[in-house]
């Protein structure tokens, strides 16, 4: 079961976020009279480089499109908030880059990227159109035996497919100012230091390890879901999503698995996304290489539910859909479905209750991450420098919103929302940060926590 795609989370503070990013990057370097100045960590500069550097391009940041206010990816219902002047959009503003660089149509409505894996030599008809990946819990998910995968097809690095060769695309890709796309003109390639940073910012993003399952869930639902998930005789996605990570499952597949790539039959849907009415049809992505096998790499589940729209093509908008779509003919009919079939005997036919099932556990340790990741970032608050502090704060209310639009999408542990609209309210923005402020946070993190007891079943 490959879901992911990455952004739903709080939409309300988007510019707040992104501009406090920017700020409270720059101020980490910046030497004020009451604070003493130290060099950033390799973390740090990585941050400040990510949010802040265009690489003396077109305007973009790596935060352009990996939104961190939306979970590190870009989705259609955020792209939505954004002004013209956002340099997203310089298709729409720069004469240089009119043609041949994004689908603006396509971009606004279904939060596609054009993308040129096989190469820039004819931009008019070989690209692709893709959802933006999130850029959480990498350090969990590019291992494989490989070599590194990143982006959606495992290929989203020219070269040796590392974190490294994934920020060099990136700025050819997305930053240049014309589509000649000449180094030294168009842009700056990253110095060394400035990938050692990226790569260790990117790394330091959200889980630094798997869950272990099972997990015990006070709601029979989730509980079902879950059950579900792990059967190989039924769901069956705990063989390519072990621990709902994006890694295969050891125990089936062989020791050390790592990240896997399938053609699960996603491009054959129809209505697809990128089928515009009115606009020319994208070619059919091609997956994995040069050219492509049809094949794409295996994203991690947990923080699936509030990363939608899922698949590499935005193809569907709920979590409910996205598991649903392992039912379809596109699926059961694909390589990776063909697979299944020859080693149970029987493809995947889940009852809609079932489907229901396993969003519902999806959803569940979604919100349980969103808090995981709400906590620490209202620990780091009491610890970092005011602007610092004020953006871990605005972090932690995107998450507890993320938390909050999880569960209520399904109607789970109502009790655990009002547990975390609790905690979201302490989580305001402070006028002092001062002992006030201290034990308000602290109480912030209590209310976190009653917020997960409530989600999960007591202990014994």
């Amino acid at each position: 079961m490959m879901i992911g795609r990455p952004g739903l989370a709080g939409r309300a503070i988007a510019r707040g976020v992104a501009v406090l990013f920017c700020a409270a990057a720059l101020a980490a370097c910046e030497n004020t009279p009451d604070e003493p100045t130290e060099p950033p960590t390799l973390i740090e500069r990585g941050r400040q480089i990510f949010f802040t550097e265009t690489f003396d391009g077109n305007g973009r940041t790596c935060g352009t499109c990996h939104r961190a206010e939306d979970n590190f990816g870009l989705s259609p219902n955020f792209i939505a908030t954004l002004p013209l002047e956002d340099p997203l959009f310089v298709a729409e503003t720069v004469d240089a880059l009119k043609n041949g660089f994004e689908a603006p149509v396509q971009m606004r409505a279904h939060g596609l990227i054009r993308e040129n894996l096989d190469g820039f030599e004819d931009l008019e008809t070989i690209f692709t159109l893709r959802g933006v990946p999130h850029t959480l819990a990498l350090r969990t998910s590019i291992a494989s035996p490989l070599g590194p995968r990143t982006g959606w097809s495992g290929d989203g690095a020219p070269g040796d497919g590392s974190l490294r060769a994934f920020s060099v695309g990136a700025v050819i890709q997305h930053f240049p100012k014309s589509t000649n796309r000449v180094a030294g003109v168009d842009f700056r390639l990253p110095t060394e230091e400035e990938l050692d940073a990226l790569e260790a910012f990117m790394l330091s993003i959200g889980r630094q390890e798997e869950i272990a399952l099972p997990i015990q869930f006070r709601d029979p639902l989730v509980m079902r879901g879950q059950a579900i998930f792990m059967d190989n005789a039924a769901g069956r996605c705990n063989v390519c999503h072990f621990n709902a990570g994006a890694n295969g499952d050891p125990r089936v597949l062989g020791p050390n698995p790592g990240n896997l790539n399938f053609n699960t039959g996603v491009e054959d849907l129809p209505d697809l996304p990128s089928h515009v009415t009115g606009q020319p049809v994208p070619p059919r992505d091609d997956g994995f290489g040069i050219p492509g096998d049809g094949t794409f790499n295996t994203p991690p589940l947990v923080e699936a539910a509030d990363t939608g729209p899922f698949f590499h093509n935005n193809a569907v908008a709920t979590i409910e859909e996205a598991v649903g779509f392992y039912n379809s003919a596109a699926f059961n009919n694909s390589p990776a479905g063909q697979l299944i079939r020859q080693a149970t005997g029987s493809g995947i036919a889940l009852e809609a209750t079932q489907v229901q099932a396993i969003a519902s556990f999806l959803r569940a340790i979604n919100a349980l991450e969103n808090i995981r990741e709400a906590t620490a970032r209202l620990q780091e608050s009491l610890v970092a420098r005011e602007a610092r502090a004020a953006e871990a704060l605005l972090q932690t209310r995107a998450e507890i919103d993320d938390a909050i639009e999880v569960l209520s999408g399904a109607s789970l542990s109502g009790d655990a929302v009002l547990h975390l609209r609790e905690a979201r309210r302490l989580s305001a923005a402070p006028r002092r940060y001062d002992d006030a402020w201290r034990t308000q946070v602290n109480d912030a993190v209590a209310a976190l926590e009653r917020a997960r007891t409530r989600i999960l079943a007591p202990a014994d």
